[in-house]
């Protein structure tokens, strides 16, 4: 179990737990929750969440909560598995080590090479 904090506009970045789904429970705040589904849908939901609201992340797949409130917002996070393992995604895409070819990055993401390149530095 995880307790986050959010300054106002405050992100916990897109991230997914491959080994645990997640049950979200906001304490104080609105916070924008979503998360999207995997191959060939990649379908987006998502929802505003006030004190109270509880929302559930699948095993597996990228989410993410932003604070949307101009004040603190504070929220629990029940993970299925004592070792759910966490990958955010845009470290992990442009902050590994080494690198990934910045060729591959511009093709997958249809991005030039430069901007990739722009952000890899930003993370490393």
């Amino acid at each position: 179990m995880d307790r986050i904090e959010y300054a106002p506009y405050g992100v916990n970045p897109p991230h997914i737990h491959p080994r645990a789904a997640d049950i979200f429970t906001v304490l104080e705040g609105t916070l924008l929750a979503g998360f999207v589904t995997s191959n060939p849908e990649h379908r987006f939901f998502s929802k505003v969440l006030n004190k109270g609201d509880v929302f559930a992340f699948p095993q597996g797949l990228m989410h993410f909560q932003y604070n949307i409130g101009h004040t603190n917002a504070v929220a629990i996070a029940a993970l299925s598995s004592q070792s759910p393992g966490v990958i955010t995604i845009a470290n992990t895409t442009f902050g590994s080590k080494p690198p990934i070819n910045p060729d591959i990055l511009a093709k997958a993401f249809q991005l030039d090479k430069k901007v990739v390149q722009y952000l890899q530095a930003r993370f490393q």
